[in-house]
């Protein structure tokens, strides 16, 4: 089984969406587009915080005001300096003149970097309801976006939802021969946590074999504990803490991914495991 494990491009958001090709709105006779998209590619070299970067953007709006591509290319330096409420102003403008291209990024964004489950939610079951192609992955390549969906339903209180989406999410990853480096584990932590001991194993065990993880041996322990099979649950604990030690946990560089453990978590539960 092969992993989804697309490189980690959040260090440069400008090179996750595809550039504008220009030479299209020529062909189309949209003479404004043409010329604000070549103003706008001068960005090529500039640094993203850089005022020049900043101003050749502006200078492509006064050209054509409902040009997306630059009020997206400017949010990029405000979401990284932490300053939302510009970004938010300037992704809504993208959105609002090209919403197939950039609902799922302002969805993963509001998943990643703000916990708004609900406007995740809403961003990409708008986006499901324009295309009819699929809606792809989220802007770090972790995870399908209607993967990312279910997850907001889980951290909203809806897991039976949660799992619905999920589990149908990965039967079609599995039949593409694409499965998140993830996926296993969130579905598993989901039966673990609805009281689906055998089911979640199963899962835990999936991501074992295709990307192991402190996580995944720590939440498999817990599940072993529910069906009083201690030999399985020390084990579990011990193999957790030895993935942790040697690096083999869930990561992102901008956020801590739903379900992340800690070292503290895994130790005191070993503590538990031999006090008892």
């Amino acid at each position: 089984m092969k992993i989804l494990n697309l490189i980690l491009v959040l260090f440069s958001f400008s090179s996750v969406l595809a550039l504008p090709n220009c030479e299209a709105f020529k062909y189309y006779g949209d003479t404004l587009k043409y010329e604000a998209c070549k103003k706008a590619m001068e960005i090529n070299g500039h640094y993203q915080f850089s005022k020049e970067y900043q101003t050749i953007l502006d200078e492509s709006l006064k050209i054509d005001p409902t040009f997306d591509y630059a009020y997206w290319a400017k949010s990029i330096a405000y979401l990284k300096s932490g300053d939302f409420v510009t970004w938010k102003k300037l992704i809504d403008k993208a959105v609002e003149y090209n919403p197939k291209e950039y609902l799922g990024y302002r969805g993963w964004c509001r998943y990643q970097f703000f916990r708004d489950y609900k406007g995740t939610i809403a961003d990409i079951e708008k986006l499901d309801s324009l295309v009819d192609y699929d809606i792809g992955q989220s802007q770090n390549g972790t995870y399908h976006l209607n993967i990312a969906k279910g997850l907001c339903y889980k951290a909203i209180g809806q897991k039976e939802k949660a799992i619905t989406i999920i589990e149908n999410q990965i039967k079609l990853n599995e039949y593409e021969n694409f499965v998140g480096k993830y996926d296993y584990l969130h579905l598993g932590v989901l039966y673990l946590e609805t009281g689906e001991f055998e089911n979640a194993i199963k899962m835990f065990k999936k991501q074992s074999h295709t990307n192991e993880l402190a996580e995944n041996q720590y939440y498999s322990a817990l599940a072993f504990l529910s069906l009083d099979k201690l030999t399985e649950y020390k084990s579990c604990l011990k193999k957790a803490k030895e993935l942790y030690v040697g690096g083999k946990k869930m990561h992102d560089t901008y956020s801590n991914p739903m379900d992340k453990i800690y070292l503290d978590n895994i130790e005191n539960e070993i503590k538990t495991a031999y006090n008892n």
